[in-house]
């Protein structure tokens, strides 16, 4: 194919980059459409929310662990996020002795917070679009030589930028590589935690209440960053000293109303709101169903343990809520992709595109024709990847796998069988043998009904029976090296992982003599001949006529405002504070107070609990000045920004960029936004900042941070 009737001129990009929509979009920083924002209420510049060269909003905006979204607060780089992506980290310092997943931690002073090795905040420092040079000399290329071009201009690119010593840059595509932009970043290193509150606040309702309004959830943590002398990055050091950035948000505790203006900015990780009709339907009749079946088993099991063991409850706590919540989102995605027609509206779009432009007609069929060619290998790659995934035991040995290939290979020397063992050490600190083997043992008799025997390995279907199965695996899991059950050298890899890794190659004897890597080999070589090759063969065609689609409908649809896909990149989204008519006779207000967390209290309840000290202040009406016109305190708000997973954690801000908000998740009806942004159901929910605030403030008693934000009155 060739390349140059698939690129759009580069003339073509600003005419439809030209305008935003109000509803719906996840747009560029540097691209902002300041009209539009303006004629919804906005009151600032564009420049305001992002300029290179003197501070802006964006200077308070970091990316936290490389997922979440997170701001800075105060001058003294106190750092605001969701408890849902400080979580692991909470739960890294929390011990049955010192359980701060149930109680909550405060630090006293700077002195009292806690270092978290590992962890990073990203600062965008500029922006710059690089489509000519990327794409320079690839006209008439396709294939591997077209995409081995690419990659040689963006290191061309990358190398022709100057950066400080601690800065780097990263070039990102846009509309499936039309388009081309470069990031520097700036990483910060030394990222302490400061405070959180405990569960019963922080995801208070838990998985219940995931994804569904109206809701009641204080989903907030506090962590500070730190910098050397210079205020420059810095490796963890108790000779570090708080940042001081360039910018910080001021934090509001005004009453919002209802169609106030309102954006967020953020690192939306993935959307894809641009594929052709039969790419959805295959999502919501087949790909998410088969995803949302194999979390449902692997939930229920874990789920049994962990609310009758509070060590279990502990070790699983952030797993659970990792798998919980993918696919709770899938259910939703499917019922709203439903409900909103997602698929009929799309088959007539590509019918009005191909009447304005019959070429299209032809791309649309070849498209039609892979995704159902590609079908069947699409959905045993789904049932697969999600069983090696939540069946732990199973990805464990595919770990192991790995390894003896690559020591076999002499791929391994002593640096690398350290840094594996060490990976497989923090995956154990958090595993129980025993109880996974009940989990994969159900994963494994679902993954055997579920798929076409001419994908399963030979023997296979003697683990069609569950029962059976528990039994089977468990007598492979109690003697078994990789599950930490068995010992090697008189030790276990739980219990001293470095005597069983003394002799690498007695190791790998007693590992190939294991039923559980034998099971898990012949599952993966099974994959890996019959669907992971032609999965992918397909997928790269598909991926080169979806950049032409892409191309295409940007050229011929010229009323429509295109934003690109999310990619985890900086982006600002925009709407107002709205309430939401998700059903028939059904309409939620766009604000939750404090009441309605007493209303939903059950004493003692694993998800519906509530403090003592919480209700104490609630029976006294203690909510000084952080009430709202209503007398009570305000816990959540739903507005129509345009959000997905990565934009947790992001501030949520008002017409004049003060901090009212930040963002937590998403109501359940609009889940499908990913794919299919409907601003009939598609609401971003938020904790409001005076909720924030009060727990800090009443709650905590943590003052001394209150004290270091300039509040909004």
């Amino acid at each position: 194919m060739n390349r140059k009737n698939i690129l759009l001129s580069a003339i073509l990009f600003p005419a439809v980059m030209a305008f935003a929509q109000q509803y719906g979009g996840m747009w560029i920083p540097t691209e902002l459409n300041e009209k539009e924002m303006k004629d919804l209420g906005m009151k600032i510049s564009a420049k305001e929310i992002f300029d290179p060269s003197k501070p802006s909003i964006k200077d308070a905006v970091v990316q936290f662990n490389g997922g979440c979204t997170a701001e800075i607060i105060s001058p003294q780089g106190l750092l605001l996020t969701n408890h849902h992506c400080g979580y692991g980290q909470i739960q890294k310092h929390s011990s049955v002795e010192n359980d701060y997943l149930t109680d909550g931690f405060w630090a006293k002073d700077m002195n009292g917070e806690l270092p978290n090795p590992g962890v990073t905040v990203d600062f965008i420092v500029d922006i710059k679009e690089v489509t000519a040079p990327v794409l320079a000399g690839t006209q008439n290329l396709e294939g591997k030589a077209s995409e081995d071009l690419i990659n040689k201009n963006i290191e061309q690119v990358k190398a022709g930028f100057k950066l400080e010593p601690w800065q780097k840059v990263v070039v990102k595509p846009v509309y499936y590589g039309n388009k081309y932009y470069a990031y520097i970043i700036e990483t910060y290193k030394d990222i302490r935690l400061v405070g959180a509150p405990p569960s019963s606040i922080g995801k208070f309702g838990s998985d219940t209440d995931n994804w569904v309004w109206p809701r009641h959830t204080g989903d907030f943590s506090m962590f500070r960053i730190y910098a050397d002398k210079n205020n420059k990055p810095a490796e963890y050091s108790k000779d570090n000293i708080p940042y001081k950035p360039k910018y910080f948000l001021p934090v509001s505790i005004k009453d919002k109303q209802e169609n106030d203006f309102t954006f967020v900015f953020g690192f939306p990780g993935r959307t894809t709101e641009y594929l052709p009709a039969i790419a959805v339907e295959k999502i919501m009749t087949e790909i998410d169903p088969a995803m949302i079946s194999v979390r449902e088993v692997a939930l229920k099991t874990l789920n049994e343990k962990m609310r009758t063991d509070s060590e279990t409850r502990i070790k699983y706590a952030s797993k659970y809520a990792g798998v919980a919540n993918y696919w709770k989102k899938w259910i939703g995605e499917v019922e709203g992709l439903k409900k909103s027609d997602a698929v009929g509206k799309k088959k007539k779009y590509e019918q009005s595109l191909i009447a304005k432009n019959p070429q299209i007609k032809t791309t649309i069929d070849q498209l039609n024709q892979l995704y159902t060619e590609q079908g069947p290998y699409a959905l045993n790659r789904a049932y697969y990847s999600e069983v090696f995934r939540n069946a732990e035991t199973l990805s464990l040995a595919n770990h192991y796998i790995n390894f003896m290939q690559s020591y076999e290979a002499g791929k391994m020397n002593d640096q690398a069988i350290t840094a594996f063992k060490n990976r497989l050490s923090n995956i154990y600190k958090d595993y129980s043998g025993e109880l996974d083997a009940k989990v994969t043992a159900e994963l494994l008799a679902l993954y055997v009904a579920k798929t076409p025997e001419k994908f399963l390995p030979n023997n296979f279907s003697q683990l069609k029976d569950v029962n059976r199965n528990i039994e089977i695996v468990e007598g492979w899991s109690k003697n078994s090296v990789v599950t930490g059950r068995g010992s090697l050298n008189g030790a276990t890899t739980i219990s001293d992982i470095n005597k069983v890794f003394e002799n690498p190659q007695e190791l790998i004897k007693n590992l190939k003599n294991d039923p559980i890597i034998q099971w898990a080999s012949a599952l993966r070589n099974s994959y890996t001949t019959t669907t992971e090759g032609k999965y992918a063969e397909i997928q790269d065609k598909i991926d080169v006529l979806q950049k032409k689609f892409m191309a295409q409908q940007m050229a011929t649809d010229r009323d429509r405002k295109f934003f690109p896909d999310a990619n985890s990149t900086l982006r600002v989204t925009y709407g107002q504070v709205k309430g939401s008519n998700p059903k028939d006779a059904v309409y939620y207000g766009y604000q939750t107070h404090l009441e309605g967390v007493m209303e939903k209290y059950v004493p003692g309840d694993y998800e519906f609990d509530v403090p003592k000290k919480l209700v104490n202040l609630h029976n006294a009406k203690d909510y000084g000045m952080y009430k709202d016109k209503t007398g009570d305190v305000p816990v959540n708000f739903t507005a129509t920004n345009h959000t997905t997973g990565g934009n947790s954690g992001s501030p949520t801000l008002d017409a004049n960029g003060n901090l009212i908000g930040l963002n937590f998740d998403r109501q359940w009806e609009g889940t499908m936004s990913d794919i299919n942004f409907d601003p009939r159901f598609s609401r971003n929910i938020m904790v409001d900042t005076k909720y924030i605030l009060f727990i800090v403030d009443k709650y905590a008693d943590a003052k001394w941070l209150i004290k270091e934000m300039k509040i909004v009155k």
